[in-house]
């Protein structure tokens, strides 16, 4: 058994949401990392941005996080930050989905990035070994930095137009991004933020 103590490679988070419905398809369990040099304009969390900010993120966290998502109406895990992948947090991101995907079968996990899919496959971000290994394990990741002028609050589960959803297992079949089937946004002003 892991000493629950231990720290996962210096990785620090921000934020833990237990009912998230805004990062994702369904209720969701959100894990915010710490630390993030895209320093996009008007960011919804910039004090994310520094590497140090919040609590230490280790396997006592990621019990936490594996007990709240350990519910019937959790539908799987968000990652976002910060920036999941920046070098600094690519390990501990990995160590949370994999003790993720050794638990749940049946739920789903959500990334977002201010990266590019096709940065991050080419070996471009930190440690393409473990990029790839944790391109793997997600289902959809929500690509591209948030661009203030194309906000669009019609949007579903991103902030900018030029932010893709994408399919990640079926891109890393076809060696080509593919887009998560649906119409994600909404009509505005009837409060239904699943609406297409």
């Amino acid at each position: 058994m892991r000493p629950f103590y231990v720290r996962v490679n210096n990785m620090n988070y921000a934020t833990i949401k237990k009912f998230d419905i805004a990062n994702g398809k369904g209720v969701r369990v959100s894990v915010f990392v710490s630390g993030c040099r895209h320093h996009c304009k008007n960011c919804f969390n910039s004090e994310a941005w520094d590497f140090n900010y919040g609590k230490e993120f280790n396997f006592t966290v990621i019990k936490e996080v594996m007990d709240a998502i350990n519910h019937d109406y959790i539908e799987g895990l968000s990652i976002l930050g910060g920036e999941p992948f920046e070098p600094e947090n690519q390990l501990g991101v990995l160590e949370l989905l994999t003790e993720f995907r050794n638990r749940f079968k049946d739920k789903n996990v959500w990334c977002y990035t201010g990266f590019l899919y096709e940065d991050l496959i080419s070996g471009k971000v930190g440690d393409v070994e473990i990029v790839k290994e944790i391109l793997s394990k997600l289902d959809v990741l929500v690509d591209g930095k948030f661009i203030e002028g194309l906000k669009d609050a019609s949007l579903l589960f991103r902030g900018s137009s030029n932010q893709n959803i994408i399919d990640v297992q079926k891109s890393l079949k076809t060696g080509e991004k593919i887009l998560l089937d649906g119409t994600w946004t909404r009509k505005m002003g009837n409060n239904n933020i699943y609406e297409n």
